[in-house]
């Protein structure tokens, strides 16, 4: 039997996504749609998601059925779905090929004449939604796959008409190997999903060969200088690399011109020692300053005009829980963010240090036992920067407690914090400790936002919240 997936992406073929209603899974199906193909779905779950899929014709069973894959020609799964599950066991017996949403992914790319993928350990949601904004201020209609939510869109995706797809590009399991990029955008290489890789030299090896996908002429690397990693990994690489950085100006492109008001900047975006734009972004702290290098890097190699790059920046506001602002509470600004690594931590919290408030009061919620004790010491020191560290026990994601540690441990090491082993908790610890001119600060890639979004229901009601300890443990974690 043939089992390239690319003999299943063409009009007449039928193919049944599993997991249908996830971030990249969900815009999968629409663009295999688009390109004629079959599509049929499943989720485990009612969402806004599938009901959009269903008004466009799309049909997806709540529940993994093993019925459910009967007729269809392949089946293409989300990463979170296994053997065992009924549905791709029922298609492994029936000899329906089984792919990997990757490698889905990966042969629609091969249909765009550009590929703009953007990688990194961090950095690469919001990094991705700042190429989206700028791509569409440039009229070149793309699509796009990002994991989380834009604003502009409404959505984490988008089915556009043009020669362009934009698409966050994970390591994961080795996931974008399976892309096919014409641009690889390398924002950063460090240590994170040790549950997978054994080490940073194996996460470089994987980095390095998503930078050999790109092809030979024609494509581009566009690479943080500024990454002593990023330089490592890529060192020697046969392929045409587009450096940029904040302050280096031997890289192709870099900043210039830096001024700050209130925690926004302002500056020159230089290509080859000419100005390219000028900038201003709405989204504060160094790190975005090089995320916005990046996006732009991107669209100056694929011929996007400056002009375009100006707009795109500016209308920029951030992705959903990318320090994203929930309400207020007692006078208090709540946001929440996504960082789940040490460097992303220390990112978010300098950045929340320039801005002014009274206090930085931040709730933390490690994501992972495997992680947070790989990166252990990383986590102690940059919690050490909050004025109060506020930690909520780990999220287990999708793993079992092997190790025994707990954010007991963290706290232990970190002078004042305060440990919360259930979430309902951290929301009360939240409410009693917020003071005006406090900024409130729910981190975290598990569950830890609803912490923050019951201070602003709170609020909201004034007070009362007969049931917020229910709200809680009703709430199925994402």
């Amino acid at each position: 039997m043939n089992r390239n997936i690319e003999d299943y992406i063409k009009p007449g073929a039928r193919a049944h996504l599993v997991g249908v209603g996830g971030v990249s899974m969900a815009p999968l199906a629409e663009v295999l749609k688009g390109k004629g193909v079959g599509v049929t779905g499943s989720d485990m779950r009612e969402s806004g998601t599938v009901a959009h899929l269903r008004s466009l014709g799309i049909p997806v069973a709540i529940g993994h059925l093993p019925g459910s894959v009967e007729g269809a020609d392949c089946v293409i799964r989300t990463a979170a779905v296994h053997d065992d599950n009924p549905e791709i066991a029922a298609a492994l017996s029936a000899g329906i090929p089984v792919f990997e949403r990757a490698q889905a992914w990966g042969a629609i790319m091969g249909h765009y004449k550009n590929a703009l993928c953007v990688a990194g350990t961090h950095g690469k949601t919001t990094t991705t939604s700042m190429c989206t904004h700028i791509f569409l201020a440039a009229g070149r209609d793309p699509s796009v796959m990002i994991g989380g939510t834009l604003p502009i869109l409404g959505a984490g995706h988008r089915v556009g008409q043009g020669d362009t797809i934009i698409a966050e590009s994970c390591e994961y399991c080795n996931s974008f190997l399976s892309f096919a990029p014409t641009v690889a955008v390398i924002l950063n290489v460090e240590a994170d999903h040790l549950d997978f890789f054994k080490d940073l030299e194996d996460i470089e090896k994987s980095f390095r060969k998503f930078a050999e996908l790109v092809p030979a002429p024609g494509g581009h690397v566009v690479a943080n200088w500024d990454s002593a990693n990023v330089r490592k990994t890529l060192e020697g690489l046969q392929r045409p690399c587009f450096m940029f950085s904040l302050t280096d100006r031997e890289a192709h492109c870099y900043a210039d011109n830096p001024a700050w008001e209130r925690g926004l900047p302002t500056f020159d975006i230089v290509v080859h020692g000419e100005r390219y734009a000028h900038v201003s972004l709405r989204v504060g702290g160094v790190h975005n300053v090089s995320n916005a290098l990046a996006a732009a890097s991107a669209a100056y190699v694929l011929g996007v005009p400056g002009k375009a790059v100006e707009e795109g920046l500016s209308s920029f506001t951030g992705a959903g829980r990318r320090f994203e602002k929930k309400g207020v509470y007692h006078g208090a600004d709540v946001y929440d963010d996504y960082a789940h690594h040490p460097d992303e931590l220390w990112a978010l919290l300098t950045m929340a240090k320039t801005l002014g408030y009274k206090r930085v009061v931040c709730a933390f919620q490690p994501h992972t036992y495997t992680r947070t004790a790989a990166l252990f010491d990383g986590f102690v020191e940059v919690l050490k920067l909050a004025d109060v560290a506020v930690v909520a026990e780990i999220y287990a994601a999708r793993e079992q407690n092997t190790l025994g540690i707990s954010s007991l441990d963290l706290v232990r090491k970190i002078p004042g914090a305060v440990y919360c082993p259930h979430l309902e908790g951290a929301a009360a610890q939240l409410a009693d400790m917020a003071e005006p001119g406090d900024l409130i600060l729910t981190v975290g890639a598990g569950d830890i936002y609803l912490a923050g979004e019951e201070l602003v229901r709170r609020c909201l009601k004034h007070g009362n919240v007969p049931n917020g300890e229910k709200f809680f443990r009703q709430t199925k974690p994402i």
